[in-house]
Order: structure tokens, then C-alpha cells, then sequence
């Protein structure tokens, strides 16, 4: 049974950090996982992806202020969060899927995705 857990979450101040992390099992491969993220009355969107070879993806949102990460040896993703704003404020979910995506508006699509974690609430207050 494929399983997501997401840690990290929290609450911080305008201009804080974060880092949250997946933990993945019941699964040898996928090949694309990402971060989402939905605020409430927002759809869910996508945060950043990273694929098997490395290749990352971010939405213009969070450019230059979010990293995401993966460790191969222990099946885990990490999004590292900095210079956070308000506007961050929501519950981030992991996901994964073993389908290849060239486009980067794919690999940041919630539909592109199968797996799904429980989700992390991040708090940004001003």
C-alpha cells in the first residue's frame, strides 16, 4: 500500500521559514513528486515537482524562495520554504505518480498525480 507522509508544517511569521517533508512507502518507483498546496476556497495548485533525474519545476509564485529536494536512498521530498508571505498560507499535500511529464504545466497539475499524502498545515501570519 503506497503511503505519503508529510511533516514540517506550522505556523510563522511574515518573512519565516519552513521545512516540510514527505516520506514515501509501499512504492520502488515513481517519476515525478511535487508539493501542492490549497488555501482555503482555492483549488488546489501546484508549489514544485522534481523528477527521477533531478529536473525541478516551480510555480512563478514561490521562484526564488521555495527548494524542493529529494533523497533517492531514503524515499523522501523536501520543500525547504523561505521568505514566506500570507499568501502561503494552506494545507500542502505531497504527491507522486509514476507517469513521465515533459511540460512543465503537467508536472505541476494536481491531475497529473495518483498519490497523495494526508496533507501539513503552514500558517504565515503578518
Amino acid at each position: 500500500q503506497v503511503q505519503l507522509v508529510e511533516s514540517g508544517g506550522g505556523s510563522v511569521q511574515s518573512g519565516g521559514s519552513l521545512r516540510l517533508s514527505c516520506a514515501a512507502s509501499g512504492y520502488r518507483y515513481t517519476y515525478n513528486r511535487g508539493w501542492f498546496r490549497q488555501a482555503p476556497g482555492k483549488e488546489r495548485e501546484g508549489v514544485a515537482s522534481i523528477d527521477n533525474n533531478g529536473r525541478t519545476t516551480y510555480a512563478d509564485s514561490v521562484k526564488g524562495r521555495f527548494t524542493i529536494s529529494q533523497d533517492n536512498t531514503k524515499n523522501t521530498v523536501t520543500l525547504q520554504m523561505t521568505s514566506l508571505e500570507p499568501e502561503d498560507t494552506a494545507i500542502y499535500y505531497c504527491a507522486a505518480t509514476r507517469a513521465f511529464y515533459s511540460g512543465d504545466d503537467l508536472r505541476l497539475a494536481p491531475r497529473s498525480y495518483y498519490y497523495w499524502g494526508q496533507g501539513t498545515q503552514v500558517t504565515v501570519s503578518s
